[in-house]
């Protein structure tokens, strides 16, 4: 499997994106169209334990034969392909469209005693494989061990039904026969037969089989949405009703108290948010991180709303590597949207290193991907898995960052520092800080932190549970609507508990919300990285250092993307409500 070359240099960038971000460009032979006894190509792909999804070698890592035809070289076709581990390569199989073959042996193994234990460890680990004809993925398993496991036999016999409609194909079935016991210094045939039959599949409907709507339409994943729903209902009732009751009454005090005169006033018992009017609109502490972390808290939304979009539209699970390929296009292409909130919110809390803060905000979320990759990529080339990414594609991915991020980033940086980076507070700020009095233990911010990710965790976990299935099993997820009423749901949900959250802190003169509503909203990550561990102990047979390194890292770097874009919604909502409220309030 040859590399994708990196170059160097601005147009060498737009070459590697124009080649590798658009999955829907195609070459002549993937019209997927084929004449009589035109040749059909059989691509051999991974193979690997099914309890590990992602610990995948290639096909021929195991001493299987190769059949006489030439070989053909298969190249990534999109950056989605490389960063999965797809490694396709022919598998010497003559094959020609509407042509049946009969029972043919196509190779031979020389079965010595290293080949013998190769196959042995794979059958005790329950190893499958994976091929590909016309795009459509094909499965089969390496072999089976006898009732007491002392013997092992491989299948030898790969019986394949294709179906076609027209002159396209339109479904692929594969049968294993041909069992044969495993001894040594024994040779093993290898053969194949093929069937062609007339199917009224669809060619758009191909894909269907492989869906699973008995699993993701079932009606816990109905009444979840429900359940879901109706505490949006009920929790944005309960926030509008007491906020609007409470702020009535505090407007009302407030209107009562500058109707006194300034004895009555020093003697009356002040308190509440109106208290902190000179410096609930401080600079937060440490705002280059700050603004950073919003900026890119706003592009993954938008990435997020883009990409869901895009997969309610388009069916991404019909070819290798889109969905992923998709999302790495619109984050770079999103990259404006980072600048703009992050550069605006810098500008108005009187950052003056924005080329610092721009960098950061740029570069947070690829460095924390590319980190864990890194990391993950030294198991993967220690294990020879496919799952290693090739050095070309580390290039392509650098160049990506550099060229088409950073200034995209800059862009959006200029924009929001000269369109809506002038402080315009409803609020002067005080030149010296006030004292933040004594509260009880549970108005703490720290405490508040804790407790704000729970109801944003309980409206996601039944989807986690989905996403996670479709993503760590072998199930193909579909349901895109699903995913977008849950991530409206997640937003209005995180709206409401921050500003609650906020109101409580600022009633108790505590004007410290910026982080506040930040990490209330984003330790929605926390008890979503534990149910992560929840799931890999109880839900999953995983097993052995690649596999679990592999999930518990990009889980964490899932988590975080998630916390980020959780604080970020929650304090763009949180910060309109205090504007408002700091708005309608007379302050001498």
């Amino acid at each position: 499997m040859r590399p994708l070359p990196g170059a160097p240099g601005v147009a060498a960038a737009a070459a590697l994106l124009l080649l590798l971000l658009l999955p829907r460009a195609r070459a002549d032979e993937h019209e997927h169209t084929y004449q009589d006894k035109e040749e059909v190509v059989l691509w051999m792909n991974t193979v690997g334990p099914y309890h590990n999804r992602q610990e995948t070698y290639k096909y021929f890592s195991l001493p299987f034969c190769v059949g006489s035809k030439k070989s053909i070289s298969h190249y990534h076709e999109t950056l989605g392909e490389a960063l999965q581990g797809v490694e396709l390569e022919f598998s010497g199989l003559d094959i020609k469209f509407k042509d049946d073959v009969m029972p043919a042996t196509y190779c031979e193994i020389d079965l010595d005693k290293e080949k013998r234990d190769a196959f042995v460890y794979a059958i005790k680990n329950h190893y499958w494989y994976q091929m590909y004809i016309d795009d459509l993925p094909i499965w089969g398993i390496v072999g089976e061990a006898d009732e007491n496991g002392e013997d092992y036999y491989l299948w030898t016999y790969k019986k394949l039904e294709i179906g076609f409609n027209g002159h396209r194909i339109v479904d692929v079935n594969l049968t294993s026969e041909g069992k044969v016991k495993l001894v040594p210094n024994t040779k093993i045939q290898m053969s194949y037969s093929v069937k062609w039959k007339k199917s009224d599949v669809k060619f758009e409907d191909r894909f269907d089989k492989y869906l699973d709507p008995s699993f993701f339409q079932h009606r816990i994943h109905w009444f979840s949405i429900f359940n879901s729903f109706m505490m949006v209902i009920f929790l944005v009732g309960l926030v509008s009703m007491i906020l609007m009751r409470t702020l009535r009454k505090d407007y009302a005090r407030y209107s009562k108290e500058e109707e006194m005169d300034d004895m009555d006033r020093d003697l009356g018992d002040e308190y509440g948010w109106k208290q902190v009017h000179g410096d609930v609109f401080r600079p937060s502490s440490h705002p280059l991180i700050f603004s950073s972390l919003i900026g890119s808290g706003c592009q993954i939304f938008a990435v997020s709303l883009i990409v869901i979009i895009v997969a309610m539209i388009e069916d991404l699970y019909t070819e290798r590597g889109s969905m992923l390929s998709t999302a790495i296009f619109v984050y770079a292409a999103t990259s404006p949207v980072n600048g703009y909130f992050g550069g605006s919110l810098y500008a108005r809390q009187g950052g003056r290193r924005w080329i610092k803060q721009m960098f950061i905000g740029a570069f947070l979320i690829p460095a924390m991907v590319c980190g864990t990759a890194f990391f993950i990529n030294f198991i993967a080339i220690y294990y020879h898995a496919s799952r290693a990414i090739p050095f070309g594609t580390m290039v392509a991915v650098c160049c990506i960052c550099f060229f088409v991020i950073l200034p995209l980033n800059l862009v959006g940086t200029i924009l929001g520092r000269n369109l809506s980076g002038q402080p315009n507070f409803p609020c002067r700020v005080n030149a010296v800080p006030r004292p933040i009095p004594e509260k009880k233990w549970f108005m703490e911010p720290a405490v508040i932190v804790c407790l704000g990710g729970i109801l944003p965790f309980g409206s996601i976990f039944i989807e986690m549970y989905f996403i996670f299935t479709s993503f760590w099993a072998y199930k193909i997820y579909y349901v895109y609507g699903f995913m977008m009423l849950v991530l409206v749901i997640l937003c209005i949900v995180t709206v409401c508990v921050t500003i609650v959250c906020t109101y409580f802190l600022l009633n108790a003169e505590d004007y410290r919300w910026q982080w506040t509503s930040f990490l209330s909203a984003a330790s929605t990550a926390i008890y979503v990285y534990m149910y992560s561990f929840y799931y890999y102990f109880f839900k999953t047979k995983m097993y052995g250092l690649f596999q679990t390194s592999f999930y518990f890292g990009y889980m964490a770097v899932f988590s975080t993307a998630l916390g980020i874009m959780c604080g970020a919604i929650g304090y763009m909502g949180t910060s309109a409500f205090v504007r408002k409220i700091y708005t309608n309030v007379k302050i001498d």
